[in-house]
């Protein structure tokens, strides 16, 4: 056990194990905690994310972080120690938890990949990118808020929105059932979207389709 280091002068030297490297990535999920969001199209953060957390073994059981306003996995993927949250602030006040999580583990915005929806791209397609713009998403504006914007993001489409209806109304709605048939395409194309990031070095600037 040579290659771990313990940082020291700590309060909690147990959450501060890391390599040589100091290597240490936050994921964020975005959504709102609660059954009646499940699946929701605003949810499509923390459903990717739960995914990415039962489908991984190194991944640690969800555990509730009152002090930190969300829940916590984390886990050690290669030399990379993943961890993965998922706000209990609600949507609007993301920025939060985020913040009180990069503060207590000391993580700067280029380690950290946030997962959430995106009513300008189509279903079907997920954008990567660092930086810019909220785009009107009021949970990566609260980020910003706190952090600045100079995170990864992983942009899930879920539009394109009919006319008729009411941003909002939209994205609090369930996906469709031919959405849903979609969305293990969704959340493996995730999977592989961060494990070639942890295993392969930056989030490249891109589009990718998962429909089949």
């Amino acid at each position: 056990m040579a290659w771990l280091q313990k940082r020291p002068q700590v309060s909690d030297p147990v959450n501060y194990y890391t390599t040589g490297l100091n290597k240490i990535l936050l994921v964020v999920g975005l959504g709102n905690p609660g059954p009646e969001y499940d699946k929701t199209r605003h949810n499509a953060g923390f459903l990717c994310l739960d995914e990415f957390v039962s489908g991984n073994e190194a991944m640690e059981d969800w555990l509730q972080k009152k002090d930190l306003k969300c829940l916590v996995s984390s886990g050690r993927l290669g030399e990379t120690r993943v961890i993965a949250i998922k706000p209990t602030t609600f949507m609007n006040l993301s920025g939060e938890a985020v913040q009180a999580v990069t503060n207590f583990y000391k993580i700067h915005p280029d380690s950290i990949v946030v997962i959430h929806d995106e009513l300008d791209i189509d279903f079907g397609q997920i954008r990567l990118r660092k930086g810019g713009s909220d785009a009107g998403h009021n949970g990566v504006k609260s980020i910003i808020q706190q952090l600045g914007e100079d995170f990864n993001r992983i942009r899930v489409g879920i539009g394109p929105k009919p006319p008729k209806i009411d941003s909002e109304a939209f994205v609090l709605q369930k996906f469709s059932a031919e959405e849903q048939a979609q969305l293990p395409n969704l959340t493996r194309e995730v999977n592989a979207i961060l494990s070639e990031h942890i295993y392969g070095g930056q989030l490249p600037h891109e589009t990718r389709s998962f429909l089949v």
